[in-house]
C-alpha cells in the first residue's frame, strides 16, 4: 500500500465518459447519463460526456491521421475512461473501434472501465468480454469490476430516470474501482519512470 502522504492530488481526476453509438434511438444514452452524473458527485473528479456522433471523424481513413482535436485533448487530460458499449451482434460498434483507434500514446496507462448495454438478459457482457483484448492493446489497464444494463428499456423510462435502483449500488462499486486505479496509475506515470 502506498503511504497517503505519497499520493496527495494536485488536480481532479478527468473521466470522460465515451458514449459509444451512433444509432438512432440508442437506449445506451441513459446509462451514459446516469454515469456522468454518479461521477459528478464523486469529490476530486471531473467528467464529461463524449458522445461519438458528435465527432467529427472520415471513415475514408483509419488511425490517428484521422484525430479529432477533441476526443484527442480529451484522451490526454483523462486518468480513466468510462466507455459506455451496446452489444451489437455479440460484439461493439464499429464506429466505437473507428473512434478509439484514433488515439494511441494518449490512452497509455490509463484505467479504463466498460458499461455493457443490452436489450438482452445477458446486459452487454459478450460486449464487455470482446472489448478486453482492445482495451489492453491500446494501453489502457481493465479494471475488473463491470456494470451491464440488461433488459435496458425496463431498467430506465423513456425520459432516462433510472427505475432500478440497483444500479445505483453496482455503479458506486464499479466507480470505486476505477477512481482507486485512477489514482494508482496517474501516480505512476508522474512518478515512476518507465525503464
Amino acid at each position: 500500500m502506498y503511504p497517503q502522504n505519497d499520493m496527495k492530488e494536485t488536480r481532479p481526476l478527468a473521466i470522460p465518459v465515451i458514449l459509444g453509438t451512433t444509432r438512432k434511438g440508442r437506449m445506451s444514452l441513459h446509462p451514459a447519463r446516469f454515469l456522468v452524473s454518479q461521477l459528478q458527485k464523486r469529490e476530486g473528479v471531473t467528467t464529461e460526456l463524449i458522445d461519438i456522433a458528435e465527432l467529427n471523424l472520415p471513415v475514408g481513413d483509419a488511425g490517428e491521421g484521422i484525430k479529432d482535436a477533441r476526443f484527442s485533448a480529451a484522451m490526454e487530460r483523462a486518468d480513466a475512461i468510462v466507455v459506455v458499449t451496446p452489444e451489437y451482434n455479440h460484439s461493439f460498434p464499429g464506429l466505437l473501434k473507428h473512434v478509439l483507434d484514433s488515439c494511441l500514446k494518449e490512452y497509455i496507462h490509463k484505467a479504463a472501465g466498460i458499461v455493457g448495454v443490452s436489450a438482452g438478459v445477458f446486459g452487454g457482457a459478450r460486449v464487455i468480454e470482446h472489448f478486453q483484448p482492445v482495451l489492453r492493446e491500446l494501453g489502457l489497464v481493465s479494471i475488473f469490476w463491470d456494470v451491464n444494463f440488461g433488459g435496458v428499456e425496463k431498467v430506465f423510462d423513456p425520459q432516462g430516470q433510472l427505475l432500478d435502483h440497483a444500479y445505483t449500488r453496482r455503479t458506486e462499486k464499479f466507480l470505486s474501482e476505477l477512481i482507486w486505479m485512477a489514482r494508482v496509475l496517474r501516480y505512476g506515470r508522474e512518478s515512476i519512470p518507465l525503464e
